[in-house]
């Protein structure tokens, strides 16, 4: 290739695994296999870093980076002296400056779909909890034959499709960037609007934090779901205006809000719900979605075979764009 032919095949290179929270043990392992396998690679390790001071002396030497939420910001790319490829293990990547990124030169990627199918079982898991009225021993409903729609078709909507067919559920989705045939195609209804998403029982939000999408699940369309409306956010606290969501619940008790994305204000959350906190309001801890050993162990290959890609074959899938 005229990659190779540049002469930037086979040269060593530094890579540093930059994680704040660190991948499980295994994980890493997997991770060194890669670049073991790959000949000349060193990877150097900065786990459970507690200032940014670390980090912005990590990055002087580094050829390449992997790294999860951590933030990648000007200050990160004026000391990354050497740095080519950052590559975010998982989808989001809302924590890397792009414009920053694209001024230095640097290649900027994510890896998505690896924790799509964690995402998916956490959201049924989410869904089954609400609808048996998180095991309390009352009479709840079943998922069968039940309206799903998602707002963005990417990988992880996909996924949680696959397992709503499963549970013979109707699935429609909106995707901008998609064609309506191709969603169809895909498995799911397309519908020809946002608007259009909230007739269905369930509403599942996977895109990204944008200007379009900030705060955009607001009072107009929470208000026009049908009974027992339950709103599921793996994408970004950001995307709901939580205001009127409590506005929403504490109006109509039959809305539920489940979400793996935290809350900016939870005691108003928990006011909206009174004591039905667990049932139509479900918060996970942390976000989860992508909290699984096999989750944590694609992310992280999949960083590492793409930086080994990007440096040997001029491979730039999954680039991202300022």
């Amino acid at each position: 290739s005229v990659f190779s032919m540049a002469g930037e095949a086979g040269k060593a290179r530094t890579v540093l695994l930059a994680t704040e929270k660190a991948f499980a043990a295994g994980a890493v392992t997997k991770i060194e296999e890669v670049f073991k396998a790959a000949g000349n690679y060193t990877l150097k390790k900065l786990e459970n870093y507690k200032s940014k001071d670390e980090l912005l002396a990590a990055v002087a030497d580094a050829d390449a980076m992997i790294i999860r939420s951590d933030i990648v910001d000007q200050a990160v790319v004026d000391k990354a002296a050497k740095m080519k490829i950052v590559v975010r293990a998982g989808a989001g990547y809302d924590n890397i400056d792009l414009k920053a990124t694209e001024a230095k030169g640097i290649t900027s990627m994510n890896t998505p779909g690896q924790n799509a199918n964690a995402v998916a079982e956490l959201v049924f898991g989410m869904m089954l909890t609400s609808a048996r009225n998180n095991f309390d021993g009352t009479s709840g409903f079943e998922l069968v034959n039940r309206s799903i729609a998602f707002y963005g078709f990417g990988a992880v909507a996909r996924a949680v499709n696959k397992l709503a067919k499963g549970f013979g559920m109707k699935s429609y989705a909106y995707d901008p960037f998609i064609p309506a045939d191709k969603i169809k195609e895909m498995g799911a209804e397309p519908v020809a609007s946002v608007e259009g998403l909230f007739e269905h029982q369930y509403v599942s939000l996977h895109v990204p934090l944008t200007d379009q999408t900030k705060e955009s699940i607001n009072k107009a369309l929470l208000s026009k779901m049908p009974k027992g409306g339950t709103l599921i956010n793996t994408a970004r606290y950001e995307v709901v205006h939580e205001a009127d969501m409590c506005e929403v619940m504490k109006a109509r008790p039959d809305i539920c809000y489940l979400c793996d994305v935290g809350v900016k204000n939870m005691d108003a959350m928990k006011e909206a719900v009174g004591d039905k906190m667990g049932k139509r309001l479900i918060v996970t801890k942390k976000k989860m979605g992508a909290q699984t050993a096999e989750a944590n162990d694609n992310a992280g290959v999949a960083a590492a075979n793409q930086i080994v890609g990007f440096f040997e074959k001029g491979e730039t899938r999954f680039s991202l764009k300022a």
